[in-house]
């Protein structure tokens, strides 16, 4: 009985944030042993802390080399936080509850629901296996692709761990490598940069999209949702591809290679934003206007309920289509027949509000208490490429992330942590019954003169 009236405390918003910190925790513990490091020495805590909050939030920003300073423990470790952070750490309950043929309770159950987004479907936990099943299938083939060009590379046992290694990585949007310096020794290698790109793109369509696509046989039919994530998805690519065509034609980022090994790597800039973290290129040499324009992107991100984090998609076509609506003279957010709640439409404008806060406040901070090198004419998008980097839990930088002072570290850790987590999550786990949404009354309406 007293367990029973303990658990209950528990919202699901704080089931996924403390057992999100949880795992960061232990992994940060495990990567601060002597064994995690290739010197045998211990790291310091708040780097393994960094790195442990990186990993388990899909993010790749990292304080030290993941090649040069983690021992093969310490990638394993590094690797399964990756995993567990990309599926969401609620596929470990899902995976005891497995093996011990253990009724799945409705506090589990709830809680499954918010961390796949899916509070308006039943039968989650068929759709966790789902889910799981698809995404180890998706990583088996990714890392045979790898493989065909890894093994004869780098031989069998380095060949088979590489491809092990980065398969997870990429699927899982997190951005993490074990070469040194990403896949810049493979900007000439179409390949490579192809099989990467199909791997990010599968783990940050969604899994909701991913089931709706692959049981299309069946039903003849998407949902809203998917429609929206796979419109946007694909807009997203064109643009930022014919985009990076434009800034980046005459620049310093892409001046090796033929037309052939230059586009792909064009291609590869327009996926990787997406909260891969992935790069082929040096970002440092990049145009202002490439810049910006990876800078949006990492914003956006990829697709709610995927591997990836940002403002979403869905989110923001959920935006652009109140946006439109308004312009044609209606009320409502309509699209392909379909009207779109208005509590979904407020719940996206807060969300943007609230990123767009937190990008605003963090770079004031980091404005104050990082240096920005004076070198390449660089200013204040040092620092804003790395807060939405972090927010995004994309795992791109321009250098900073090796530089910052520990108070940086702190915060670009919270944002890591808000991003994969949510900032909704967050804020009702602070509140222990979360926030109610059921009024009994309505005030009078009133006018404000706006624009």
């Amino acid at each position: 009985m007293v367990r029973k009236k303990y658990t209950s405390h528990f919202t699901a918003a704080q089931m996924i944030t403390f057992g999100f910190a949880s795992i960061i925790l232990l992994g940060a513990i495990l990567l601060s042993l002597p064994i995690s490091s290739k010197t045998g020495e211990a790291t310091n805590f708040l780097d393994a802390l960094f790195v442990a909050t990186s990993a388990t939030c899909v993010t790749g920003l990292t304080t030290v080399t993941t090649a040069v300073h983690w021992s093969f423990f310490g990638q394993l470790v590094i690797i399964t936080l990756i995993e567990i952070g990309g599926l969401g750490f609620m596929s470990l309950p899902i995976i005891f509850y497995l093996i011990t043929r253990k009724k799945v309770g409705l506090g589990m159950r709830i809680a499954l629901r918010q961390s796949l987004n899916i509070e308006g479907r039943s039968g989650e936990m068929n759709l966790m296996i789902y889910i799981m099943k698809n995404a180890f299938f998706i990583q088996f083939v990714g890392m045979v692709l790898l493989a065909i060009d890894f093994i004869p590379r780098f031989g069998l046992e380095k060949g088979i761990w590489y491809s092990f290694f980065h398969a997870i990585s990429a699927f899982c949007n997190a951005g993490f490598d074990v070469f040194g310096d990403s896949l810049v020794p493979f900007q000439q290698n179409p390949w490579v940069l192809s099989v990467i790109s199909g791997l990010i793109i599968s783990g940050g369509l969604g899994f909701i999209v991913w089931y709706d696509i692959l049981d299309y046989k069946k039903t003849r039919r998407l949902s809203l949702h998917s429609k929206i994530a796979l419109l946007v998805t694909a807009g997203l690519l064109i643009f930022g591809t014919i985009g990076f065509m434009l800034t980046e034609q005459n620049g310093q980022s892409l001046v090796e290679g033929n037309f052939i090994q230059r586009f792909f790597n064009t291609i590869f800039m327009s996926v990787t934003p997406r909260t891969a973290g992935f790069y082929s290129v040096d970002y440092f040499s990049m145009t202002h206007a490439g810049l910006l324009l990876t800078i949006i992107l990492m914003f956006i991100g990829g697709t709610s309920g995927s591997t990836a984090g940002g403002f979403k998609t869905t989110t923001f076509g959920i935006l652009l289509i109140k946006v439109i609506s308004i312009f044609k003279g209606k009320e409502r957010a309509e699209y392909k027949g379909r009207t779109i709640k208005e509590t979904t439409v407020s719940r996206a404008l807060v969300l943007f509000f609230l990123m767009l806060s937190l990008v605003i406040v963090s770079t004031m901070i980091l404005s104050i208490s990082e240096t920005v090198p004076d070198v390449n004419e660089l200013g204040l998008e040092y620092i804003v490429f790395e807060v939405v980097s972090a927010l995004g839990t994309v795992g791109l930088t321009m250098g900073l992330t090796p530089q910052l002072t520990p108070l940086g570290k702190i915060l670009i850790l919270l944002l890591m942590f808000i991003g994969r987590v949510g900032i909704m999550t967050v804020v009702f786990s602070l509140v222990s019954r979360g926030i109610s949404n059921k009024q009994t009354f309505k005030y009078p309406d009133e006018t404000v003169i706006i624009g």
